[in-house]
């Protein structure tokens, strides 16, 4: 039985004000109820008007994802009842999408769907105290302008899923119209599942709500999958439900029986007149779109670095914009790329920290490279170097204050090639059987030489005494 998955992300645009009315959108770390008016506290006799900086984000990510957008547009009520909703319906469109008919490429080359882009308001945010029979609404959230992307059912795995996350992420964020920050709410997704046996176009589908990390979105399909396949191959049916997702016990938990939608009873919004999206404003959207990630990863490959490093920078915005600086003034991009993929890859992941927020710039990183590529240092002596060189000190100086720079004179190493072949005779006589012994005499120069010594040169010269080709 095969998988077939498809995603509904919602991404917290990153306009000043909400949707439809003059409150402050950003309102992480407010106090609750503190940016509310009578717009989005749904109140008698307020009426909404459509936040243009809202549109023109939302038609700038919709491109992105090769949609084509309409000349007309249109928002719908979309009617429910729940105590995050003050007006007992969402502003939110229906059948005249802002943007459809998209796709984006994965790593492997598979195009995914896209089957809308739409814009929307956000509702507000309940909190349940623990041990109380009673729960909070905090309607600070109310009304702030949200893009909801719909995918064609066209994932297979739980690892294309989050891959495609890490691409909307990037995308989002690389173009500026979304912080994308889970943690904060700005990306959530929920997953549509079903297995499919070799007869069936479509299994029955349960959809996971409210997912906020792309750890939970992986896990919860996977346990989803194990589940369905158990219960199908044990002769049961899956109910089409909407589920919770527990972190804490690793499993789904049903929420309600699944909506259709004709449960909402949409119709036209009757305080907003269609958008008409003329080609002047797109064409005006269109010139001021930045670099998609996709385009810096096709430009990185021209600077000659390997596609594999290329694509991981490309697809991160704050690594894409460091290595952009580091590039232009490095003789090596692929350098560049290996370092910031490796060694200070490794470091910000020890110490959970985002590359922004380290003392590090281009132009020490740049520095660090170049001693070594000029030999003035040997790469093991700059990897002992980096963590102060992530804090800021200069590559350059640390070298010189403690007398690092490397020995490349052969006549000095030449003399210790020497006396470490005569003290080492009996890995020596192993060497014409065992070439690779050779290494164990390569770690003893570099130890006598307190590791200054070019270690190409040592191996050139140890190959050159013993005879090795």
């Amino acid at each position: 039985m095969e998988p077939v998955i498809g995603l509904e992300v919602h991404l917290a645009l990153n306009t000043k004000s909400k949707m439809f009315c003059a409150c402050r959108a950003d309102t992480f770390g407010l106090a609750p109820n503190s940016s509310t008016c009578p717009v989005c506290l749904g109140l008698p006799g307020s009426l909404p008007t459509i936040n243009r900086k809202a549109v023109e984000k939302a038609l700038r990510f919709s491109l992105a994802l090769h949609c084509q957008v309409p000349e007309t547009t249109q928002f719908h009520r979309k009617n429910y009842y729940y105590p995050d909703a003050p007006k007992n319906y969402q502003i939110s469109q229906y059948d005249r999408p802002l943007g459809a008919g998209g796709f984006l490429e994965l790593t492997s080359g598979r195009r995914i769907g896209i089957t809308r882009c739409h814009l929307e308001e956000d509702a507000g945010r309940l909190v349940h105290p623990a041990y109380a029979d009673y729960s909070l609404v905090d309607l600070n959230r109310a009304g702030a302008a949200l893009i909801e992307l719909v995918t064609e059912p066209d994932l297979r795995t739980p690892e294309e899923a989050r891959e495609f996350l890490v691409r909307v992420q990037a995308i989002a964020q690389a173009v500026e119209v979304s912080d994308a920050n889970p943690e904060e709410g700005k990306m959530r997704a929920d997953v549509n599942i079903s297995l499919r046996r070799p007869s069936e176009p479509l299994g029955t589908k349960v959809e996971v709500k409210n997912l906020n990390s792309f750890k939970s979105v992986q896990r919860s399909l996977e346990y989803e999958i194990k589940r369905q396949r158990r219960l199908l191959e044990g002769g049961g049916r899956i109910s089409q439900d909407t589920l919770g997702w527990d972190e804490g016990g690793q499993k789904t938990f049903l929420l309600r029986t699944k909506e259709e939608t004709a449960d909402y009873r949409y119709f036209p919004e009757p305080d907003l007149p269609p958008l008409q999206i003329d080609s002047t404003w797109l064409s005006q959207v269109q010139k001021a779109m930045p670099e998609l990630p996709e385009a810096k990863r096709q430009r990185y490959g021209a600077l000659g670095v390997r596609d594999y490093d290329a694509s991981i920078i490309a697809y991160d915005v704050a690594l894409a914009n460091f290595f952009d600086a580091a590039a232009a003034q490095a003789r090596n991009p692929q350098a560049i790329a290996n370092w910031l993929n490796g060694d200070i890859s490794g470091w910000l992941n020890a110490h959970n920290l985002t590359i922004s927020a380290t003392a590090l710039t281009p132009a020490l990183l740049t520095e660090l490279v170049a001693l070594v590529d000029d030999g003035t240092i040997s790469g093991k002596t700059a990897k002992e170097l980096l963590p102060e060189v992530m804090q800021g000190a200069a590559p350059s100086r640390l070298v010189e204050a403690r007398g690092l720079k490397q020995v490349s004179d052969s006549a000095e190493i030449s003399a210790l090639v020497e006396a470490v072949i005569a003290n080492n005779s009996a890995i020596v006589a192993t060497i014409k059987t065992n070439p690779k012994a050779v290494n164990a005499l390569l770690g003893q120069v570099l130890r006598e030489s307190r590791g200054k010594a070019n270690p190409e040169l040592v191996r050139a010269l140890l190959n050159s005494k013993l005879g090795l080709g």
